[in-house]
């Protein structure tokens, strides 16, 4: 029996409208007006890359010695600065069409020009600046021993770093992907409206399918328990499909843990079918009441993990209600996200898992003692 109702289950759920709308359609929509609007900010605005500058040789005499240096300059994937070597005309053309950031000027010692003020801008100068110092103090050194031109210059040319560069995470730092992350809590969340029916179909005073169920012979536990596998396995296949579409059509960075993110992302859909499951069984308010009240809990809680405002999880966790975060279902799926995404260990996401099955658990039983033993005067 518990298989039967657990393969009808599934057709019955797939004919929801609100599944296919709210679990499919509305996710890929808003993904993608989320690609639009952020994906290019993080790599043209503040992702750091390479300071491009035209230079500009009149003096070949010193063009060698800059050139040595440029080169050193430009070496390696990390690189901070790209060269490119033009005539005065044109390198003001790319200046004025931004191709580059500034103009360098090779003449007896370097000069600069650039358009605006930048932080770009701003290492153009300190390079020019630290080049024509060293240049001085070679000339000089030249001049009064001539004997330790050839060690200053050796020196001056070696950098030296006393602190060791050590990037704080490997994973993908891009703050705006913690939308993505929130359209899949959110994904995971409107799955409650899934679990909102088993539990108002299972109720004979809501709907005229609960009605027969509650006089079928059929035990009560084993029809809730088919519904709600049922309603799980099509959550899972949405959540499936949200993850695929945002890591394969809008290529969003979501880590090298991807069967993780596929599993957590089952998880957490299984967190909001419980979710809607725990909702339809308070009291005996009419299905469009609870399905209501089941859409405002989703929305407010999605709003307060950041759906809407990044800085909103933010502000809450430093305030004095920063427990709150660690409660909110939303909050915990996208901190789940960003710990595969961001940290070596797995601390902070087996903490986001447990958190999300002990809040399955305790939904479900909430929503078992709340409906398993619920009688009715007459149907």
């Amino acid at each position: 029996m518990f298989r039967h109702n657990f393969k009808y289950d599934i057709l019955t759920s797939l004919r929801v409208r609100e599944i296919i709308i709210w679990l499919i359609i509305y996710p890929i929509a808003l993904g993608t007006f989320f690609k639009v609007a952020f994906g290019n900010i993080y790599d043209n605005d503040i992702k750091f890359s390479a300071v491009e500058a035209a230079v500009v040789v009149n003096s070949q005499e010193n063009a060698k010695a800059f050139r040595q240096v440029a080169d050193k300059l430009e070496e390696g994937d990390d690189a901070a600065f790209s060269f490119v070597y033009t005539d005065k005309d044109d390198a003001l053309r790319q200046l004025k069409d931004e191709k580059v950031r500034g103009i360098i000027f090779v003449d007896d010692q370097l000069s600069l020009t650039v358009a605006s003020n930048s932080l770009k801008s701003t290492m153009l100068e300190r390079l020019v600046e630290k080049y024509n110092l060293s240049a001085r103090i070679i000339k000089d050194t030249a001049k009064s021993d001539p004997s330790k031109t050839a060690q200053v210059s050796q020196a001056l040319m070696q950098e030296v770093n006393t602190v060791k560069a050590e990037a704080l995470s490997k994973g993908n730092t891009n703050m705006y992907d913690q939308y993505f992350y929130n359209l899949l809590a959110m994904v995971a969340m409107f799955g409650s409206l899934a679990g909102l029916h088993v539990a108002t179909h299972n109720q004979g005073n809501l709907s005229p399918l609960g009605a027969r169920k509650c006089v079928s012979p059929t035990p009560k536990i084993t029809t809730i328990l088919s519904n709600l596998c049922a309603t799980f396995v099509v959550q899972a296949i949405c959540m499936m499909i949200a993850v695929t579409f945002i890591i394969t059509v809008l290529r969003v960075d979501m880590g090298s843990r991807i069967p993780l993110v596929y599993l957590t992302a089952i998880l957490a859909g299984f967190v909001g079918s419980s979710l809607g499951f725990v909702i339809g069984s308070i009291g005996r308010f009419s299905e469009s009441t609870k399905n209501a009240m089941c859409t405002a809990a989703s929305l407010l809680l999605c709003f307060c993990s950041g759906l809407m405002d990044a800085s909103i999880k933010q502000k809450i966790a430093e305030s004095s209600f920063a427990w709150f975060n660690k409660v909110n279902p939303a909050a915990v799926m996208c901190e789940s996200f960003f710990s595969l995404n961001i940290y070596e260990d797995y601390t902070r996401y087996i903490q986001c898992v447990v958190t999300m099955i002990i809040t399955i658990v305790v939904f479900i039983t909430l929503g078992l003692l709340m409906t398993r033993r619920r009688k009715y005067a007459s149907l």
